[in-house]
């Protein structure tokens, strides 16, 4: 379905992981039970007092690398952690803890020779084996970034209007990943096949309350907006797509009315 989404003229491509609930919610969530449980065993057994920490993507830790030693998988080379019976589609989640524990053993990559992710890549972004431009990659350019797109980007994201999946769509290792069966994670408001002008006309307290729980409202209306519009420029041009940018350009922020403008060119049509 991905890859069908991905090849539409019409549709928003929405990655995998915000599809559903946050996952830092659910993560957040079920560390704690996890901490819970390792405090009530630690009670039982030790007779010393000890700290615990959470982390799910949520501070400067260096997730990966530490996966990575506790032999849950190796990084691949598109920088993300890979797992012989799940491929890269799971979160990571840490606990901290003061006590003494025993020492995983690293596990060996198993990429070989393989190049699909960095063949892949819209923006080239992965400039080599295991190393990330992150300026490039559409992931960081649809959401962190909070400024306008750059132009030589805009044409290669297509229609991904939140984050990018396609150097694990394409991994080989993925076709071991496993559908989760936690319901927090199940698509929300139909997002895994939407319209990119539906998402388009959304007014503010509509995007609020459909993406309420979810990780796609930390970018805000604006940058939603701003990705669409992208998105829009490149569609098949049509009087819907047209009048759809042209009617909200004027009440739009400055840095909507800039990837308004852009793709309203797109389509041969420019703003007086």
């Amino acid at each position: 379905n991905s890859e069908v989404i991905l090849k539409s003229n019409e549709k928003a491509f929405i990655s995998r992981y915000a599809l559903g609930r946050d996952y830092h919610k659910v993560m957040r969530s079920k560390l704690k039970k996890l901490s819970e449980k390792i405090q009530k065993e630690a009670h039982k057994t030790l007779n010393q007092a000890f700290e615990l920490r959470l982390f799910s993507d949520s501070a400067p830790v260096m997730e990966v690398e530490l996966a990575e030693k506790s032999g849950l998988g190796w990084r691949g080379k598109h920088t993300l952690l890979i797992n012989k019976e799940h491929g890269s589609w799971f979160f990571l989640g840490e606990i901290y803890i003061n006590l003494p524990l025993p020492i995983d053993k690293k596990v060996d990559n198993h990429c070989g020779t393989c190049t699909s992710c960095i063949d892949v890549c819209p923006t080239k972004a992965i400039i080599a084996p295991y190393k990330l431009d992150a300026r490039k990659c559409i992931s960081y350019l649809t959401i962190e970034l909070k400024s306008a797109i750059p132009n030589e980007y805009r044409k290669l994201i297509g229609n991904r209007v939140y984050g990018c999946d396609d150097c694990q769509l394409y991994c080989p290792w993925n076709k071991f990943g496993q559908i989760s069966k936690e319901d927090d994670f199940k698509v929300r408001h139909g997002l895994d096949d939407i319209e990119l002008v539906e998402c388009f006309l959304w007014t503010e307290a509509e995007f609020l309350k459909r993406m309420e729980g979810s990780a796609i409202l930390r970018i805000g209306y604006d940058q939603w907006l701003r990705n669409i519009a992208i998105g829009l420029g490149n569609a098949k041009t049509s009087e819907i797509i047209v009048n759809a940018l042209k009617n909200r350009y004027h009440d739009a922020s400055a840095l909507v009315k800039e990837h308004i403008s852009w793709a309203l060119a797109q389509h041969n049509f420019h703003i007086n």
